[in-house]
């Protein structure tokens, strides 16, 4: 058995081309590029027994060699990706059942009728491999680079691979991270953590590819730290599995919630006070206010405008095929992944970052909800906007980590503080200024808003 590591990146012929000469590359690849034609046959049941269990199971063509590989679930991360990955070389092309015992197949399948699988899509390509060195420090670091150009075929879909792999052979997986933004710095890389058997699936089913990651489980001894750690990557993972998604298939809906996860991901950074110095997440924020100081209005003009909407999919097009969104997906990466905000704090942010979540959170609640100051804005209905920063900010916590509030209808406090956003967000008019009025004084009957800003 071994364990892979490795992050997958979507790009452009014209990307994959300029891979093979970059400089970068070239001074570290000590290798050589060697390139091969794969050809890959997965199977399933017909009820698609594998995919439910996240497991993938193919046998691989590479010129007269045949190996049967089974994939077992893993982690998957903002395309950074770790799972168990057994071979074994054949004979010929024909599964070899034997080989599925109580050492590999999972036993969530083991009642499963082995005999029942069959062919289910095929993934060929033509793969250009090379060894990528160099030293980091005392440590070394070895990645195999592997660009991949053909296609996933299943029944009468098909899809077009076009992508670049970097998986880890000696290392920390932060020297995948690091060796991917150095490149996305010029180059256009989409970090996508779906894979060729995934989109194969998706082929049968669009629906197949599951965008929802499930919501990190926090408790109230959980550290802040840890907390941010684990909101961010899903976060960020969440957004990349919804681009990846709009990107197939345009529906409007997908890029909402996009931006949903990006607006979510900024108003963590702007929680955290001193537990996360300005300074740690300085170029980070950089990166995040530009996407959404573009994208925000045209999610906006797209909820009135039909046509605003039609033209949605070949800008985002646009965005994937610039350097903007891969080098902030890359960089948030790192930044999650070393807890960059930890670095150079001063005590009383390590205080606050070790902090349990149960003590913080309410803490965080009460000084935001208070800031907010409802009766002002029923008075000032027209200045709302001035303060969406901080309603995101109480929402993207009682989203994703109310559980930790021990107060009555949180839920609702949740949803009338999402109404408060939308009205925020409306052309000032009579009614809307009304509506707010009305909305504050909602919010500010609530049992949990009043137990929480005392």
């Amino acid at each position: 058995m071994n364990k892979e590591t490795e992050i997958k990146l979507r790009v452009s012929r014209e990307t994959l081309a300029a891979l093979r000469e970059h400089p970068l590359l070239k001074k570290r690849n000590k290798s050589g590029w060697e390139q091969r034609e794969l050809f890959n046959q997965y199977y399933d049941t017909p009820a698609r027994d594998l995919a439910k269990a996240k497991i993938a199971l193919r046998i691989r063509r590479d010129g007269e060699v045949f190996i049967q590989t089974l994939k077992t679930r893993g982690q998957s991360v903002a395309g950074l990706s770790e799972r168990n990955e057994y071979d074994w070389n054949l004979q010929s092309a024909e599964l070899d059942l034997s080989k599925l015992d109580d050492s590999c197949w999972p036993a969530a399948l083991a009642e499963l009728d082995k005999n029942q699988l069959v062919p289910i899509f095929t993934t060929d390509f033509i793969r250009e491999k090379a060894e990528i060195a160099w030293g980091r420090g005392k440590a070394k670091v070895v990645i195999e680079a592997a660009l991949d150009l053909g296609k996933v075929i299943a029944g009468e879909g098909e899809e077009e691979i076009c992508e670049l792999e970097l998986e880890l052979r000696q290392g920390g997986p932060d020297a995948l991270l690091e060796l991917a933004s150095e490149l996305a710095t010029d180059l256009s890389l989409m970090p996508c953590d779906i894979s060729k058997a995934e989109r194969g699936y998706r082929l049968f089913d669009s629906t197949s590819y599951s965008l929802n990651l499930p919501v990190p489980a926090l408790s109230a001894e959980t550290s802040l730290d840890d907390s941010v750690a684990a909101l961010g990557w899903h976060l960020l993972g969440s957004s990349q599995r919804l681009a990846e998604q709009y990107r197939f298939n345009g529906h409007w809906r997908l890029l909402v919630e996009w931006l949903e996860q990006l607006v979510g991901l900024r108003a963590l950074l702007g929680s955290l006070g001193q537990a996360a110095p300005r300074a740690t997440s300085h170029a980070l924020r950089e990166l995040l206010d530009a996407l959404l100081l573009e994208w925000r209005p045209r999610l906006l003009a797209g909820q009135l405008d039909e046509q605003a909407r039609k033209t949605a999919p070949a800008q985002f097009a646009a965005e994937l095929e610039a350097t903007r969104w891969g080098l902030f997906s890359l960089s948030t990466s790192r930044w999650l992944l070393a807890r960059s905000w930890t670095v150079e704090r001063n005590n009383r942010g390590n205080r606050q970052g070790a902090a349990p979540l149960g003590n913080w959170l309410p803490t965080l609640i009460a000084e935001e909800g208070a800031a907010l100051q409802l009766r002002r804005y029923q008075q000032q209905p027209e200045d709302l906007a001035e303060q969406l920063p901080r309603i995101e900010r109480l929402l993207v916590w009682l989203h994703l980590a109310r559980e930790m509030l021990e107060v009555p209808e949180v839920d609702r406090l949740y949803g009338e503080l999402n109404k408060l956003t939308d009205l925020a967000h409306q052309t000032i008019g009579p009614e809307v200024l009304a509506a707010r009025k009305a909305q504050l004084l909602a919010i500010g009957s609530l049992k949990a808003w009043r137990q929480l800003v005392k």
